[in-house]
């Protein structure tokens, strides 16, 4: 049982002198984090660890010349996900972190010149829609239905319900197939809509958590009505201001954080997990472990060889990657008030593109782009004139061949004359900072297996039961509260599989 807290926000709990605790989190990102303080929200003593500087994960934060850039996700959705993590322990996330809503929520600028607003509310999208095709506004109500549909069964009943036994995956199957989840999204979104643009803007919401919109599950079109259900917003001061202070509220509560830390071996002692070793040479003890790593990474690098050929699910070898990133990072000498705080960026090609990065593994010479400008909301981001800008543009993982010493560069350069003959004008005379990161970065900073931007894909025999279990099958005190496992990428995702984890447990707590 967890030796229970006297007063949480006065009693931090110093590690033991062997560096044991009740629990062992490794891994700060957001899922990471909300294992931590979900756990210690139960009485229990709590190390998290993670191998960079500062937790958050691929949340990070970089400052260059004046501006910040934050590295990681910056569309923030189903926000009562963060109140739970302050009301856990009697505070308001909103006494801390303002969340600003946000119109449009995207703006997407296809190859032509064509412009559609994604509104906040209802009626303004239907106006958009009604410049494309009159006739996809009755579609664009029964894709909101079918999505209201889905998300109460995907959302509200799953996301949070353990997935570590076929019976439960059988129970829900009817469900599943009387709302034809067998289909992809873009099947879906096709059913409904009929103009080939505004396919291309409802069918793009898989990217966002690294699946291709033709492959991916129609599961994943529950994000249309969860967007209508809560909103689109930004965190001012950024994710990284996210992440700052739930490190504060991780310190109030007594989490003893230990960066610096990369975990290099799980320790396994008659089929159960005691703790974990790191490259320096540390040792850390523990009666559960929670994984917020990359599961590939966890089962092929960090436990020993007897029990990573223990049969999963899928073995590592066969599992179905997500695309890679190239995130380019700049500051402009000027601003571009015409750029919506989110805009996606639509090349010539489309499902073809898409193949290319998925499936054939080339770097074409297009792309499409998601552009980040936090100055739209937030000016503190730039100096005073100026703006600053993160631009994410989906690449092959690291199964590609491809040299990104040399690409990287050339993929630059290949952007920024886009951007500047389209959205942009100027560009190349006030662009300043500029730097970018690769899927050898995602690798390396984070042990994202090949580079992968979002772990495994988001398609049907990759998801619920057939994604990464949150309890081992095996390891019974060996937990997943991460993007690979259920129920997927993205923040809502990860801290949904936090509370996954955190039902496991009380479960074994009830009837150990």
């Amino acid at each position: 049982m967890p030796s229970q807290p006297n007063k949480l926000h006065q009693n931090v709990v110093l590690p033991k002198e062997d560096n044991s605790s009740d629990i062992l989190v490794i891994g700060a990102g957001f899922g990471g984090i909300a294992a931590a303080l979900r756990m210690r929200a139960k009485g229990f003593s709590v190390t998290l660890l993670d191998r960079l500087p500062e937790i958050g994960g691929r949340a990070q934060v970089f400052s260059r010349g004046g501006f910040i850039h934050d590295a990681g996700p910056t569309v923030i959705t189903a926000p009562f996900l963060f109140d739970e993590l302050y009301e856990l322990f009697g505070e308001k996330r909103s006494d801390y972190l303002e969340f600003k809503g946000l119109d449009p929520w995207y703006r997407f600028y296809f190859h032509g010149g064509h412009k559609f607003d994604y509104r906040a509310s209802i009626e303004d999208t239907k106006k958009e829609i009604k410049r494309f095709n009159p006739a996809d506004v009755a579609g664009y109500d029964r894709l909101l239905a079918a999505s209201k549909s889905i998300f109460e069964i995907g959302f509200e009943k799953l996301s949070t319900k353990p997935f570590t036994n076929f019976f439960t995956m059988l129970q829900q199957l009817p469900s599943l197939i009387r709302l034809r989840c067998y289909r992809t999204v873009d099947g879906m979104v096709r059913s409904h809509i009929k103009h080939p643009l505004l396919r291309q803007a409802f069918s793009i919401h898989p990217l966002l958590v690294g699946g291709n919109p033709f492959s991916t599950t129609s599961i994943y079109c529950l994000i249309h009505y969860l967007e209508r259900r809560w909103g689109v917003y930004f965190c001012m001061g950024g994710t990284g201001k996210i992440v700052s202070e739930l490190y504060r509220l991780l310190e109030r509560t007594g989490v003893n954080v230990v960066t610096n830390t990369d975990v290099t071996e799980i320790i396994i002692k008659n089929d159960r997990a005691t703790g974990c070793r790191s490259r320096d040479g540390r040792s850390f003890n523990a009666n559960r472990i929670i994984c917020n790593a990359d599961p590939p990474t966890v089962y092929s690098e960090m436990l020993p060889k007897s029990v990573a050929r223990r049969k999963r699910i899928l073995p590592t070898s066969l599992n179905q990657y997500s695309m890679g990133l190239f995130v380019l990072f700049f500051g402009t000498r000027k601003t571009y008030p015409n750029l919506a705080h989110h805009t996606i960026w639509m090349g010539p090609r489309f499902k073809e593109l898409l193949r290319d990065i998925f499936d054939r593994k080339l770097l074409s010479d297009d792309f499409s782009l998601y552009i980040h400008r936090p100055t739209a909301t937030d000016p503190s981001f730039a100096p005073d004139g100026c703006d600053s800008f993160y631009v994410l543009c989906p690449v092959p993982n690291l199964l590609a061949d491809i040299d990104w010493k040399i690409k990287g560069s050339w993929l630059r350069s290949r952007i920024i004359d886009e951007l500047e003959a389209t959205i942009m004008p100027d560009l190349k005379s006030c662009i300043t900072d500029d730097f970018w990161m690769t899927p050898e970065d995602f690798k390396k900073d984070y042990r994202s297996m090949h580079g992968a931007g979002f772990s495994i894909s988001p398609i049907f025999s990759q998801s619920a039961w057939f994604r990464y279990h949150n309890r081992d099958p095996h390891i019974p005190n060996l937990y997943f509260s991460t993007a690979g496992a259920h129920p997927g990428a993205g923040i809502p995702g990860v801290l949904c599989s936090a509370k996954v984890v955190e039902n496991l447990i009380d479960e074994e707590e009830i009837f150990p």
